[in-house]
């Protein structure tokens, strides 16, 4: 039983110190610790995107109010749980699943958000956020803003979103 308790101090004193281990070919069956590359000399390549597929449809500019925590954990419009830190929005007709660009102009900030729920209901209103949404775009503390939003189209791509 002894052994098993250092071995398992080891295994986790390895992989928190981040060595590795190195076994040696020769004789005498050496271990030598070997320190591990850091991830700055990581490099980490994105694959390309081919921005020619992607077209932007200017929806104008609505009125957005956000939700979240009454919310947060209960199911939308399209089945899911909804949560709050994620990035979508609510929208009386578009498709679920459509991505929009959204801009607040009074601060140039831009996100991109998925439809998922139905709503506002509150009249003249056209979008509710996401806290997290809102958090980014700066309309936690007003509650409501005029955003500018933008439908993102991804050429052959749309005909398969589900509603």
């Amino acid at each position: 039983m002894k052994f098993s308790k250092k071995v398992i101090v080891m295994l986790a004193f390895i992989s928190i110190v981040g060595f590795t281990l190195e076994v040696s070919q020769s004789n005498n069956e050496t271990i030598e610790p070997v320190i591990a590359e850091s991830e700055a000399d990581v490099a980490v390549k994105s694959p390309a995107a081919d921005l020619s597929l992607i077209e932007y449809e200017d929806l104008g500019m609505m009125k957005a109010s956000w939700y979240g925590p009454g919310f947060h954990g209960r199911k939308t419009a399209n089945g899911e749980r909804f949560d709050q830190m994620a990035y979508t929005v609510a929208h009386k007709s578009m498709k679920f699943g459509t991505l929009l660009k959204i801009t607040n102009p009074k601060n140039g900030r831009s996100i991109v958000v998925r439809v998922n729920d139905r709503g506002p209901y509150i009249e003249g209103r056209e979008l509710d956020l996401s806290k997290a949404a809102a958090h980014e775009l700066g309309l936690i503390k007003r509650g409501t803003g005029r955003l500018k939003v933008e439908k993102i189209n991804i050429v052959g791509l749309d005909n398969y979103t589900a509603n």
